[in-house]
C-alpha cells in the first residue's frame, strides 16, 4: 500500500471520528450517543494506526537493503 493511500485512509478516518463524536453529544438518544462515543474512539485508533504506518513507510530502512553496484 502506497503512502498516499495511507494518507487518505488517516484523513478519512480522523474525519469519521470527528463526525462520531459530534454524534455522541446527542442528549436525545443516549443509546445511540453511546455507540458513537465507541465508534469514535474506533476511528481514532485506526488514524493513528494508519499516521504510523505512514511514517514507516516513508523511512528509509536503517540497513540498505540492496547491494551498491
Amino acid at each position: 500500500m502506497g503512502a498516499t493511500q495511507v494518507t487518505r485512509d488517516t484523513d478519512y478516518f480522523r474525519r469519521r471520528a470527528a463526525e462520531a463524536r459530534a454524534a455522541a453529544f446527542s442528549k436525545d438518544e443516549p443509546e445511540r450517543a453511546e455507540i458513537a462515543g465507541e465508534l469514535a474512539l474506533a476511528y481514532a485508533a485506526l488514524a493513528r494506526r494508519r499516521a504510523a504506518a505512514a511514517e514507516v513507510a516513508e523511512e528509509p530502512p536503517a540497513i540498505p537493503l540492496e547491494q551498491p553496484a
